[in-house]
């Protein structure tokens, strides 16, 4: 197999590695909230949404350590040791308890931080200028089948079911753990690829110095571990504030709201809608299924078949930005305002219209649409742009996605679903404004380089 074709698998593993792993952890997500409202317990005082927060919160923070991790022990490593965390978060819902439940929240927090600054350095070390947006597409499009798999497996276990028992509640999630834990080893059949003298990076030897991709050691002149530590994290506190991610940070922060919401809130919303029938907890996987497959349709047609797209990433975004502003209307007029916050016997309340399974799950579609959108180009800018230092770039992004993620986590313990969606709204046009801003810094930047955007 030539160094092209060794780069290409290694991205098509990574992908299923993170399809694995994202399977169960984004099926949990969706449906924590709805478990802890059914958990018959009167020990167990814990919240879905405040779990999230915390998650993200130390998500955000430990992005500032990241890459100095990512160094010393390769990224290979680091993703599967926070694979294995990942699976502890899981696994613990088969007997939850609230200390537990948040002391697992905080490890998750902080292995999310190793595992994408880790991601990110992966896809940029398998990537050139020319293919690294098709290489976005592909991963981000194995990634979320994710949302498809788990989420069938969802509305096949609960169809039917008004309440979740004890028993629904263990054989979902022990299956999950094992999901996620089949996704953690796939890690180790990722090779190093081969050197490219012409466009290797700063980052890559560095981190490739200390241990390759596949575990063996440079035996040339030890490194000094901490001094790579340091430089990790001084490159990352200065990309922060260059003006490309300054522009970049508000669309990525606008991710971290977004994934919030279609991810915990929405799917609780769904939940908790009795007047979808009794079938409104299983609607939830059907939910999940449609957010996926909108995913994988936007990271397969933006990131796959566009790599010659001589129109840059724009209008990529304003698709998305409309797709969502589309499905958070349909959402205002369809959803209880009440559903983020109803109880577990669900809302009797309804919007503006009568309440339809068809434009809940019309909405679904979209928002996992517009989702793609948004990613596989920002994914495919910062991977371009901060080439060089790319797991302190990714490292970066994670931090503030995470961070504005904590923070609508938090809120949605409080907020009823019109201020969610108003607060979507205004931040999704301010952050599709400033990518455009970042895409005109990036096409100046291509004319020097030849670089054939995605």
């Amino acid at each position: 197999m030539g160094p092209d074709g060794k780069k290409l698998l290694n991205i098509i593993i990574l992908g299923f590695g993170f399809m694995f792993m994202f399977t169960a952890f984004q099926t949990c997500g969706n449906i924590e909230q709805t478990v802890i409202k059914s958990f018959n317990s009167t020990e167990f005082h814990g919240s879905g949404y405040t779990s999230m927060a915390i998650i993200y919160g130390v998500f955000s923070a430990s992005n500032l350590v990241s890459p100095s991790v990512v160094t010393v022990i390769g990224p290979q490593v680091s993703m599967f040791l926070s694979g294995i965390l990942y699976s502890g978060y899981i696994a613990m819902f088969i007997h939850p308890f609230t200390w537990s439940f948040y002391t697992a929240s905080v490890l998750v927090g902080i292995a999310a931080a190793v595992l994408w600054t880790a991601q990110g350095n992966v896809l940029a070390i398998n990537s050139s200028d020319g293919t690294i947006g098709r290489n976005s597409g592909i991963f981000w499009s194995l990634l979320q089948f994710s949302l498809f798999f788990g989420n069938l497996y969802i509305y096949c276990a609960w169809h039917g079911h008004v309440h979740i028992t004890d028993h629904d509640r263990r054989t979902v999630f022990i299956s999950l753990t094992v999901i996620s834990l089949v996704g953690c080893f796939l890690f180790f059949l990722i090779r190093k690829p081969d050197p490219d003298s012409s466009s290797r990076s700063e980052v890559t030897e560095s981190l490739l110095q200390t241990e390759s991709i596949d575990g063996s050691t440079d035996s040339s002149s030890p490194p000094d571990l901490c001094s790579q530590a340091l430089d990790a994290f001084v490159k990352a506190c200065k990309i922060s504030v260059t003006k490309e991610m300054l522009l970049l940070s508000v669309s990525i922060g606008y991710t971290g709201l977004e994934l919030t919401f279609y991810s915990g809130v929405y799917g609780t919303c769904i939940g908790a809608m009795t007047r979808f029938g009794s079938d409104a907890k299983s609607l939830i996987g059907i939910s999940g299924i449609c957010i996926g497959i909108g995913e994988i349709i936007g990271g397969g047609v933006f990131g796959l078949l566009n790599k010659n797209n001589r129109f840059g990433r724009n209008p990529v975004v304003l698709l998305g930005l409309i797709t969502h502003f589309v499905a958070f209307f349909l959402i205002f007029l369809n959803i209880a305002s009440d559903a983020p916050l109803a109880p577990e016997g669900g809302t009797d309340l309804k919007a503006f219209i009568t309440p339809s399974v068809g434009v809940a799950l019309l909405c679904s579609f979209l928002l996992g649409l517009g989702d793609s959108c948004f990613n596989t180009q920002l994914l495919s800018i910062v991977g371009f742009m901060f080439r060089d230092n790319s797991a302190p770039a990714f490292a970066v992004f994670k931090f503030i996605q995470s961070i504005m993620a904590a923070v609508a986590f938090f809120y949605s313990n409080y907020l009823l679903l019109h201020w969610q969606l108003l607060i979507l709204v205004i931040v999704g046009f301010l952050g599709s404004i400033s990518f455009f801003a970042a895409e005109t810094v990036a096409e100046s930047k291509k004319r020097d380089s030849d670089y054939d955007s995605i």
